[in-house]
């Protein structure tokens, strides 16, 4: 919206006495209308127009009215009222003497245009009014000087006509309001209600998990209990067959020494299958003792600084004699110097060496391999095997005590090795970690920090 006809005003008036207050009120009424603007809207700013002329009237003498549309920066048009007093404003400040005024307009503002100080309000357009285009600009003057301002009578008694409107409005929204109020005041009996009932079922939930964690305790206690009493029973039964067992091999090495009186060959094979008879069940009693001991907390790791290269040559050589099948290789690699860990050494030994000669008992051709390597602050230590691997979902399942994978019977085993060595593991502050898959061998990770536990 450029050009003079634009910038001319829709309409000029001059506040100088009394009466100009109704006139600048009926004909603010009379151009928000023309523009646009909703009857409440129309009612606003007229309303604040009259506020504004009657204090300008008292405090500077009168002013000159004007009024103009706008374009603003959010792409909304705005009808602007601007009133230059004929007088300077006290202090060169306005302050309205009704706080409802900036309630009724969207600004409301003292400034100064082209050296004159002037009190500008302004009113958003709606959407929906007509675009303030110049040639319909032109047709808002000619409507508005085509009117002719009523006496204060007849502005009385329009303003009397939207006040009782207005009374009535206010009226109807107070009835709307009571029932409004009564619904709310129902609401909010039924949400207490509703409240009430949710916190007795809410209390009685609490009393039933409160009865529950105590059931929940004594069955631990008691599972505690059971379990103490079978790492007790594993203990004691083992050590009592030790002694016998033992006995039993000493017996049959003595019925095959050169120095006994000789046996036939028949009693010779019974002999030598009586002692690896005796022998297995010796290693099963072993077995069971260490995975007592390690249950019942009686193993206290022994920590001191390890040279993993020691450890690993003496697993090379004790190893060696139970890889007996030739298709199977088993390769103990040297670590990297320094190879240096702080743990105890026994019980790591006891690790890697049950996990290699796992390996080399479910292996039938290939190899096993021994791996170290530190990343970071930690050491691993990779067994791997070429064996037939293990399906996902048993990988925790061969953690527990005496499950052996199916088709492993054949082979032999008490399924109490690798439990036994994660216990170890876990023992030094570590952990035991499996990879495999059927068909593409298995591969278990012990890794351990390097400063110890």
């Amino acid at each position: 919206m450029t050009g003079e006809s634009a910038a001319l005003p829709l309409l000029q008036m001059a506040l100088r006495v009394e009466h100009d207050i109704f006139v600048i009120r009926q004909r603010g009424r009379e151009v928000a209308a023309v523009v646009g603007l909703e009857h409440q809207d129309q009612v606003r700013i007229a309303t604040a127009l009259s506020e504004v002329a009657r204090d300008l009237l008292r405090t500077t003498g009168g002013a000159d009215v004007s009024f103009h549309i706008d374009a603003a920066a959010d792409s909304r048009f705005h009808l602007r009222a601007d009133l230059a007093p004929v007088s300077p404003l006290p202090d060169g400040r306005y302050e309205p003497q009704s706080g409802a005024v900036s309630r009724l307009v969207d600004t409301l503002s003292v400034s100064t245009v082209d050296g004159v100080t002037v009190v500008r309000m302004s009113r958003r357009l709606p959407a929906s009014a007509p675009m303030p285009t110049p040639a319909r600009l032109a047709e808002f003057r000619t409507e508005l000087g085509r009117t002719a301002p009523s006496s204060a009578l007849e502005e009385l008694t329009v303003q009397n006509a939207q006040l009782i409107a207005a009374l009535d409005e206010v009226r109807s929204q107070r009835d709307e309001l009571a029932v409004l109020n009564e619904e709310l005041a129902e609401t909010n009996r039924g949400v207490l209600a509703l409240y009430n009932q949710l916190t007795e079922e809410l209390e009685e939930t609490n009393r039933g998990v409160v009865a529950l964690y105590a059931e929940l305790d004594e069955k631990s206690a008691q599972l505690r209990a059971a379990s103490e009493s079978k790492s007790r029973f594993l203990a004691n039964v083992s050590h009592e067959l030790r002694a016998p067992v033992t006995a039993i091999i000493g017996l049959g090495r003595l019925l095959t020494d050169s120095a006994s009186d000789p046996l036939t060959d028949e009693q010779g094979r019974q002999v030598d299958l009586i002692r690896s008879s005796a022998a297995d069940l010796l290693g099963l009693v072993n077995e069971l003792l260490d995975l007592a001991k390690a249950e019942s907390g009686r193993i206290e790791p022994d920590l001191a600084d390890v040279d993993l290269r020691p450890v690993f040559g003496q697993l090379r050589g004790t190893l060696r004699a139970l890889a007996t099948r030739p298709e199977v290789e088993l390769v103990v690699e040297e670590p990297a110097a320094p190879a240096l860990l702080r743990t105890d050494e026994v019980l790591l030994g006891q690790v890697l060496r049950n996990l290699l000669h796992n390996g080399l008992k479910f292996t039938e051709r290939g190899e096993v391999r021994l791996r170290a390597r530190q990343h970071g602050d930690r050491w691993h230590f990779e067994v791997s095997d070429t064996g037939p691997g293990i399906a996902p979902d048993l990988h925790d399942r061969i953690f527990e005590e005496f499950y052996q994978v199916p088709g492993a019977t054949r082979v032999g085993g008490t399924g109490l090795g690798l439990p036994y060595a994660r216990r170890l593991v876990t023992l030094l502050g570590g952990t035991l970690e499996l990879t495999s898959a059927p068909g593409q061998g298995s591969t278990f990770t012990v890794s351990l920090p390097v400063g110890g536990m």
